[in-house]
């Protein structure tokens, strides 16, 4: 029997109920002395604690307050915009958003006094009105029911039907991904493996490392390439250099003659005039007399480190399938975890990897070309017309010109690449446009020809509305325009308020399919999803851009590297660099030379932060929509427009990614 229970016995059961009472009630109500009072010596105890636990609260938010207005304070004043970014900030889609942020305030003024003068177009007639705030109020009210809402109700239920598409077609890319985890669906290679006793069984290999002003890296980009595990013979590495710093040319002169000294078939080549960016680079390595002697070309942009055995795992992949044009392999990130805005990429291109790339090379042997960390047959690169200059994308340009004419790809997801991401938000913006304005171009090209060529209609509807209108025209108008322009549209115009799947049950839904293939980022499944949305005004930008060929979509800039991915192996090869060079060189001032230019190796130069206007005027917009939500006590849609708010406006300060120094 327990020993807090209390049990009543009675011999004569007949119309009596048996009550047990266990523990402290049946103390409090068989033996009420027992019960204790609380102390005013307790109480005022217990009242201490609570204050000290609410000033804890109230001193840690006030602290985070204060750090976070002393940073935004100083990345105002440390702030910087060039004059090449004023026209930008100053087109038609900030002057757009800025006159919509001033009409908004208005709105919202006049939202606010109707709020505490609680007026009611129901319960007021015309001649009752009063004053000419009042008069203006109802004249909105009425402009707003009858010509207003029609138009914004429309507008938003398209956004939502593209919205639905494109999440039906992530869906699906997802369960596509399933399937090949499920059935184990790898790219299996056909025939036998190479003799290593007989080099002449290896076919020979073109290595190219296209570089422009890569001074962080091209050392490490360059010992990655001459340790691949390839017979000697059998391979040749291209070092192609576009930088206009005389000082770095020999510097990477001097890299290319050390390796060669250690018996790498390397060489060095720098044009003198450099037009076409990458593609020009390529085009003309590809144009040397001595290429025609290989049958492959790999391809490894200045930060890439492949693997000693990169080769011996994706050349295999062509034998006995010449059918075969592309091998793409995986992009894995050493600076991941460097920050924020690093861990945020990493969600994206793991997702962009490991479900678009794999899916689509899986099921449809077609995928669009990263641009590096990629093995190229030179006769299907030959076929397809070689590199062309006529857009930013010239790896996709190559890839759907191949696709074209029949070849096929193969992506490895098992074999990664170590590469650098862009840790500055300016940096990572100037890519992103780059990414997303070159497609459009492309699109526009390439149209004709796709609609012209000898492959089935389903690659045809595959490449013009999934891979072209769906993900790269699709997705970056609906996320600006649904997110960004209607939703704060909406809490003035309550007649076309988005439902709340729209803005949170979906989106997050979608938010866990892209983090599910690196799970460890799931503590970061919010700030991810206002981080897409906030990027969507530059995807959008660049995207309009392309489509109309604007100015900028011609812009080419070569992204930031630091370095990061290669400190540990600078520091091990500068150790074996230099007792090589003790036993090598017998000239002082050669030396004294090669010294005085890396002593210039890492020019201190002070960072100075920008200030992006459209993510300023978005902030404040989507913040003026919120007090408007505020008001109306629209709960989910308040917190969606606050934080998304917010998110703009750290973008927009630059607050997020590389610090101040």
């Amino acid at each position: 029997m327990a020993p807090n229970s209390v049990v009543v016995t009675i011999e004569k059961p007949n119309n009596i109920s048996l009550v047990e009472l266990n523990g402290s009630e049946s103390e409090s109500l068989l033996f009420p002395e027992k019960q204790k009072a609380v102390s005013p010596k307790q109480f005022t105890w217990f009242l201490f604690l609570k204050a000290q636990r609410a000033f804890s609260c109230l001193s840690w938010l006030a602290m985070a307050f204060k750090t976070m207005f002393v940073s935004a304070k100083k990345r105002i004043e440390l702030s910087d915009v060039s004059e090449e970014e004023e026209p930008r900030n100053r087109g038609r889609l900030y002057r757009f958003i800025k006159a919509f942020l001033f009409i908004s305030i208005a709105a919202l003024v006049i939202e606010v006094v109707a709020y505490f003068q609680k007026w009611n177009l129901n319960l007021i007639q015309p001649w009752e009105v009063q004053g000419l705030v009042q008069w203006s109020y109802m004249a909105w009210l009425s402009f707003r029911v009858d010509y207003i809402a029609p138009l914004v109700i429309t507008l938003s239920n398209f956004c939502v039907v593209l919205f639905l598409i494109q999440s039906l077609d992530r869906f699906i890319l997802c369960i596509g991904c399933f399937w090949i985890k499920y059935k184990n669906l790898k790219p299996k290679i056909d025939g036998a493996a190479y003799d290593v006793e007989d080099s002449a069984s290896f076919p020979m290999v073109l290595v190219q490392i296209p570089m422009c002003n890569e001074r962080e890296v091209y050392e490490t980009s360059i010992a990655a390439a001459c340790q691949l595990d390839w017979p000697k013979d059998r391979i040749l590495i291209q070092v192609l250099d576009d930088s206009d710093d005389g000082n770095l040319q020999l510097l990477i002169q001097d890299e290319v003659s050390d390796w060669r000294q250690k018996g790498v078939n390397i060489v060095y080549r720098h044009r003198l005039i450099r037009t076409g960016y990458k593609a020009g680079n390529l085009k003309s390595a590809m144009s040397c007399d001595y290429v025609k002697d290989y049958e492959f070309v790999a391809i490894f942009d200045a930060d890439f480190q492949p693997n000693s055995d990169f080769l011996k795992q994706t050349i295999p992949h062509f034998k006995g399938n010449p059918e075969l044009g592309l091998v793409q392999a995986r992009w894995s990130f050493v600076n991941k975890d460097e920050n924020l805005l690093t861990r945020l990429q990493n969600i994206n291109l793991c997702f962009h990897f490991e479900v678009e790339q794999q899916v689509n090379g899986v099921f449809l042997n077609f995928f669009g070309f990263n641009g590096t960390a990629g093995v190229w047959r030179i006769k299907a690169l030959e076929d397809s017309g070689g590199w062309l200059e006529r857009t930013t994308v010239e790896d996709m340009d190559i890839a759907v010109r191949a696709h074209l004419n029949g070849w096929k790809f193969v992506f490895l997801n098992d074999v990664k690449v170590l590469c650098e991401l862009p840790e500055s938000y300016e940096a990572y913006k100037k890519q992103q446009h780059r990414w997303h304005s070159g497609p459009m171009q492309l699109f526009r090209l390439c149209l004709p020809a796709i609609l012209t060529s000898k492959i089935s209609i389903l690659k045809k509807a595959n490449l013009i509305f999934l891979f072209f209108l769906l993900r790269k025209l699709i997705l970056p108008f609906y996320s600006f325009t649904l997110f960004c322009i209607i939703l704060p549209l909406t809490m003035f115009i309550p007649e076309s308020e988005l439902p709340i799947w729209v803005i949170c049950y979906v989106p997050i839904f979608m938010s866990l399919l892209n983090i599910l293939p690196s799970p460890k980022s799931f503590p970061f499944l919010v700030p991810y999803l206002l981080f897409e949305n906030t990027m969507s005004v530059t995807k959008f930008n660049a995207m309009v851009s392309g489509l109309f060929q604007l100015g900028s979509a011609y812009e080419w800039v070569v992204t930031k590297k630091t370095g990061r991915s290669s400190e540990s192996d600078l520091l091990a090869l500068a150790e074996r660099e230099e007792k090589m060079q003790l036993h090598r060189r017998n000239s002082e001032s050669g030396l004294e030379l090669l010294s005085k230019l890396k002593e210039e190796k890492i020019p201190v130069t002070r960072k100075r932060n920008r200030l992006y206007r459209k993510e300023l005027a978005l902030a404040f917009l989507l913040l003026t929509a919120a007090a408007r939500s505020l008001l109306s006590a629209h709960g989910v849609h308040f917190y969606f427009l606050l934080f998304q708010g917010l998110s703009f406006l750290v973008m927009g300060l630059d607050l997020i990614g590389e610090q101040v120094s």
